[in-house]
C-alpha cells in the first residue's frame, strides 16, 4: 500500500496490482475477469462505460451481495490442486 501512497490498514474495496499499477473497485474486478476463461472475459467490455458509473454499480452490488448470496460463517480453503494460486 505504501508503494501507491496509501496508508497501511484495512480497506473495504477490491484492489488489484498488475504490472506495478493499482486498480480498484470495478477496474480491478474487470481486469480479473479479463484473465478468466470462457464467457467471463466478455465482461471486460464494460470497461468502455465511464468509471463513475461502473463504480456506482460495483458499490451497489457490494452493498447487497450478502442479501442476495448469503454469508458464510467460515472462509473457503482451496483444495491442494489450487493452493499454489493463493498467497500464504
Amino acid at each position: 500500500m505504501q508503494q501507491f501512497g496509501l496508508p497501511a490498514g484495512v480497506y473495504n474495496s477490491f484492489m488489484l496490482v498488475e504490472n506495478g499499477k493499482l486498480y480498484t473497485r470495478s477496474a480491478g474486478a474487470l481486469r480479473v475477469v479479463k484473465h478468466l476463461g470462457g464467457g467471463w472475459r466478455l465482461l471486460y467490455a464494460f470497461m468502455i462505460i465511464p468509471a463513475f458509473i461502473r463504480d456506482a454499480v460495483y458499490n451497489w452490488i457490494a452493498r447487497n451481495r450478502y442479501k442476495w448470496f448469503g454469508k458464510e460463517e467460515s472462509c473457503w480453503l482451496p483444495s491442494p490442486q489450487w493452493k499454489d494460486r493463493f498467497l500464504d
